[in-house]
C-alpha cells in the first residue's frame, strides 16, 4: 500500500473540514458526544475511495461505531477527532486514519487540515510531518516536559482531575487540546513529552500510536500494558523516557 496516495485522497478532505455550515448541523449521540455533517461527510468521502482503492479491506470508523471485525486487515478512521472544537471553530481538528493488518497497525495518518500538517508513518520505516523525519523529545524528566491530557468518561470526572492535580505538580505545564489524534502526533513529534487519557476508542489513537512508536516513544494502557488496536481502553503515550515516572502518577 503506497502510504503517499493515501496521503493525498486525507488531505483531499480539507474543503469538508473547513465547511462552517456542514459543521452547524449537529447531533448529540450522548452526553457531550456529538456528530456533525461534516463528520459524515468526511467519513464516507474516505471510506468510498478507500474502497475503490483496496476493496479487500474492511472498515471501521467512528460513526459505524465498535463492532466486532473477524477480517485480517481494516481501516481505522476518525474522520474528525474534535469534534466539539470543529462545532465551535476551536481549530484543532484532524483526521486519523490508520490501516490495522494481521495484528498490528502498520500506517497511520493525522491530518490537521487548518495548519496543513500530515504527519505519517508506515511500521519499520519511522514518522514523518509533511516528508520530513520526527522524534519524540529528549527529555529525561517529567519535570522537563508539557504533558497533554483528555478529559473522556465525565463520570470519572474528580478520579480524573486528582491525577492532572499529580502530574501537573511534576511536569513544566499541562495542555488539553481537545483531540487524542492531535495530542498523540505532537508527542511524536516533540512538542510534548507525553499525553494520558483514562478512555479512548481505537480511531482516537491508532494511527497515533504507530506515530510515536515509528518516532521512537512508548504507548501502553495505565498499567503498563500493550494496547490492543481492536478495542477501546485507557492510553498513556510518551517518549519513552518518561513513560515509568508518569505511569507512577496514574
Amino acid at each position: 500500500m503506497d502510504i503517499q496516495k493515501i496521503i493525498v485522497l486525507v488531505t483531499k478532505t480539507q474543503g469538508l473540514i473547513k465547511n462552517r455550515g456542514m459543521a452547524s448541523h449537529v447531533k448529540e449521540k450522548g452526553l457531550a458526544d456529538y456528530v456533525t455533517q461534516v463528520d459524515i461527510a468526511v467519513q464516507n468521502f474516505l471510506k468510498e475511495e478507500l474502497f475503490a482503492l483496496a476493496p479487500e479491506i474492511q472498515f471501521l470508523g467512528e460513526e459505524t461505531g465498535l463492532q466486532e471485525i473477524e477480517a485480517d486487515s481494516f481501516w481505522i478512521l476518525d474522520p474528525v477527532d474534535g469534534t466539539t472544537n470543529l462545532m465551535h471553530d476551536y481549530q484543532h481538528s484532524v483526521v486519523s486514519l490508520a490501516l490495522y493488518c494481521q495484528g498490528e497497525i502498520v500506517m497511520g495518518i493525522v491530518y490537521d487540515p487548518f495548519r496543513e500538517e500530515v504527519f505519517s508513518a508506515v511500521k519499520g520505516k519511522g514518522s514523518f510531518l509533511n516528508g520530513q523525519p520526527i522524534h519524540v523529545s529528549s527529555a529525561e524528566k517529567l519535570s522537563d516536559t508539557m504533558i497533554g491530557l483528555g478529559t473522556a468518561k465525565r463520570e470519572l470526572a474528580d478520579e480524573n482531575f486528582a491525577r492532572f492535580r499529580k502530574v501537573f505538580g511534576q511536569c513544566q505545564d499541562v495542555r488539553r487540546l481537545g483531540s487524542a489524534a492531535l495530542e498523540l502526533a505532537y508527542t511524536a513529534c516533540g512538542r510534548q513529552g507525553g499525553y494520558f487519557e483514562i478512555y479512548l476508542n481505537p480511531w482516537d489513537y491508532a494511527a497515533g500510536m504507530l506515530l510515536i512508536q515509528e518516532a521512537g516513544g512508548q504507548v501502553t494502557d495505565f498499567a503498563g500494558r500493550p494496547l490492543d488496536p481492536r478495542k477501546g481502553g485507557s492510553v498513556v503515550a510518551t517518549n519513552g523516557c518518561i513513560h515509568d515516572e508518569l505511569l507512577r502518577l496514574l
